[in-house]
């Protein structure tokens, strides 16, 4: 598959996440930066970052508006849609992800606004 498929397989993947899943499409050493927050480093961190993330309230629809590749380098602007505390989030994202030439995701950052996930402690 070519960078701009595994992505878009990977974003369908949240829908029913399983942490497990999930984690294989990284390398051992990937880095998934969820800008506001801090990174995490390494598959076994992401796949436990992933597993809390989820745990919490089921899948995301990662709502893919536009996608662009160029070479290793796929970005997508999406909407992810999910529900926490019975209320649910629409939340605009845009993420880069770097893939590897054996098709593992090497580098993920998401940029957004937290103000609407810090609503919910209000």
């Amino acid at each position: 598959m070519n960078p701009e498929a595994i992505v878009t397989e990977f974003c369908a993947g949240w829908a029913q996440p399983d942490p497990d899943k999930i984690a294989e499409y990284f390398t051992e050493d990937a880095v998934y930066h969820n800008i506001p927050m801090e990174p995490v480093t390494g598959k076994a961190a992401i796949r436990d970052f992933i597993a809390g993330f989820v745990g919490g309230f089921g899948g995301i629809d990662f709502r893919i508006q536009r996608q662009v590749s160029g070479g290793s380098i796929v970005m997508n602007e999406r909407v992810d849609v999910f529900a926490v505390n019975g209320k649910t989030i629409e939340l605009p994202v845009t993420g880069v992800f770097e893939i590897t030439e054996d098709g593992k995701i090497a580098a993920w950052r998401d940029y957004f606004d937290m103000a609407p996930l810090a609503a919910l402690g209000s």
